[in-house]
């Protein structure tokens, strides 16, 4: 996938000066929402109005200049900041957000962490909402991370506790994939509806939950979860989970059986053991 980065050298002959200032911001915002003019006004043709195609300007194929918004602080409607959709966003801080497909802080959620989402598809893992509506800063309590996940609600059933650490398969550590409730004791975490860390995405900072729709969630699963830290960037701004270990160097070759020992020669006694 082509970066807005990767595509700046192609603006640099054109006049636009907000198109440039699209490449080159680094202001003292933490967060920045793009969207292409025509998307802003209105003037989009139909194929431009697709999910897979929506555009930052021209990189991503739109025509017109772009719009952006910078946030610092919470927003719980990006259309107050005269912005219809989003179509790509970059986050130049180390601080780590959260937004939302609904405006007021509630529907899917979406991490975000520092780096450049070019198309709404790399900030989301379900592919379920290209929406993006409103958007806050991640509470980061420390560098401790403890998270209880029960089978059921109010924190009954099967419990599993997680400490520092992240995990891709919670069947790999013997739990089911119902979770019904749950405690972050410590730190923040995110919560994956299928192993991996694919699927929908639940944000646990610290508290307690004592049932899925205080996540936001429509079922009580989550199969994988992960830990969130300050200043950890990932390519994209994603979690990528790291390459598997390498597969065993097979053992070399046996050495070649030794020659068999010369006959006897006859007429020769052969020693026997008393």
């Amino acid at each position: 996938m082509t970066s807005l980065m990767e595509n700046k050298n192609s603006f640099e002959s054109e006049s636009s000066p907000i198109v440039k200032e699209l490449f080159y911001f680094r202001g003292f915002g933490c967060l920045a929402l793009l969207q292409s003019e025509e998307q802003r006004t209105g003037r989009m043709t139909e194929q431009q109005s697709a999910p897979e195609q929506l555009a930052a300007g021209k990189s991503q194929g739109g025509a017109g200049a772009s719009y952006k918004a910078e946030f610092s602080s919470e927003c719980k409607d990006v259309n107050e900041k005269s912005l219809e959709k989003v179509a790509s966003l970059i986050v130049e801080s180390a601080r780590n957000w959260v937004a939302y497909d609904r405006r007021g802080f509630t529907g899917e959620q979406f991490i975000l962490e520092k780096g450049e989402y070019p198309r709404w598809d790399t900030w989301t893992n379900s592919q379920n909402s290209h929406f993006l509506l409103s958007l806050r800063p991640l509470k980061v309590d420390g560098a401790d991370h403890k998270l209880q996940l029960f089978e059921n609600p109010g924190f009954s059933g099967q419990k599993i506790e997680v400490v520092d650490d992240d995990v891709p398969s919670l069947w790999g550590l013997g739990f089911k994939d119902r979770v019904a409730s749950v405690k972050a004791l410590n730190g923040t975490w995110v919560g994956y509806q299928y192993p991996g860390y694919r699927g929908r995405q639940f944000v646990f900072e610290r508290g307690d939950f004592k049932h899925w729709n205080d996540w936001e969630s429509p079922t009580p699963q989550i199969q994988s979860v992960r830990r969130v830290r300050d200043k950890q960037w990932h390519k994209r701004g994603c979690f990528i989970p790291p390459d598997p270990a390498p597969a065993p160097v097979p053992d070399p070759d046996p050495a070649p059986a030794p020659p068999p020992a010369p006959s006897a020669k006859a007429g020769t006694p052969k020693k026997s053991l008393l």
